[in-house]
């Protein structure tokens, strides 16, 4: 199949690619790296009258330190963000997660807002920006407002971004020395969409973990954090009788989802597999 027929628009400043959103509403499509998109179109699955080309607006672009956050511009590719000394040193797991993403090619092209907003339950990208407890910066005619990343995924493919609103990029806290972290992921092939995957931050002193975001994704219709377990672990000693109770309550806590491929009960299972390795490898850091 090819795509339907539609106009095409390569935006030159975000007050024109706002003032289009506003004008053509749900007819109009942004095109970031293009790397969902450009398939949606061609199998019909999306048939927009307008496709807004964002790509040369640098206001969505880069990655920086801006006062005690990183930021990460919605237009940053993943293999920029896999190859950034920036991101390796103030939020390492973004550097660990991104070589997970698809394949090469993709990742040249695929970019950190696209994935963000088009909210899959099976990415990389949602379940590390709550873990790292990013604040998404979005735009609209009426102005600018945060979203944070643990309330920005609302439901399967959905996100909290409304209609006439572009994501602008996101705020990350900065990692000190005292932050500890795990980007567990499984799939049956490298590059296919994960059977399950975590991602694990938290910071400790000793055998002590604190702040700790467990956030499981490709389980349920959207990034699940285990709330139960991160309060089990926050301010205690780990040891091998807090793993095994921090594992028992994500599976009772997490409601898991089949696929086409693995039952609710398999990725339950992985929930506490995956949580265990991560849980043993921040402590043995």
């Amino acid at each position: 199949m090819k795509a339907a027929a539609f106009d095409y628009i390569k935006a030159q400043s975000v007050p024109e690619v706002l003032a289009l959103m506003s004008e053509h509403g749900d007819d109009a499509r942004l095109m970031a790296g293009g790397q969902t998109l450009l398939a949606t179109l061609n199998m019909r699955l999306s048939e927009p009258q307008l496709l807004i080309d964002i790509t040369e607006l640098t206001e969505l672009k880069g990655i920086e330190i801006i006062g005690e956050h990183l930021w990460v511009g919605a237009l940053v590719t993943h293999t920029e963000i896999e190859n950034a000394a920036l991101v390796k040193k103030y939020a390492p797991i973004l550097c660990a997660a991104a070589p997970h993403i698809a394949h090469r090619a993709i990742r040249n092209l695929g970019t950190w807002g696209g994935s963000l907003v088009y909210g899959d339950p099976a990415a990389e990208w949602p379940a590390c920006s709550i873990a790292v407890n990013a604040t998404m910066v979005v735009r609209g005619l009426q102005g600018e407002r945060r979203i944070l990343a643990s309330d920005f995924f609302v439901d399967l493919y959905t996100t909290a971004l409304a209609p006439d609103e572009i994501l602008m990029g996101t705020e990350i806290p900065l990692a000190n020395a005292k932050q500890v972290f795990s980007f567990q992921e499984l799939a049956r092939r490298h590059g296919d969409y994960a059977v399950a995957g975590l991602a694990a931050v938290a910071k400790k002193t000793g055998q002590v973990f604190s702040d700790c975001h467990f956030v499981f994704f490709s389980v349920a219709t959207t990034p699940v954090a285990a709330v139960q377990a991160q309060s089990l672990v926050n301010d205690q000693a780990v040891n091998a009788e807090l793993i095994a109770a921090a594992v028992a309550a994500a599976r009772a806590e997490i409601e898991t989802m089949e696929d086409i491929t693995n039952s609710a009960a398999a990725k339950s299972h992985l929930v506490g597999v995956l949580l265990e390795r991560a849980l043993k490898k921040m402590l043995a850091e």
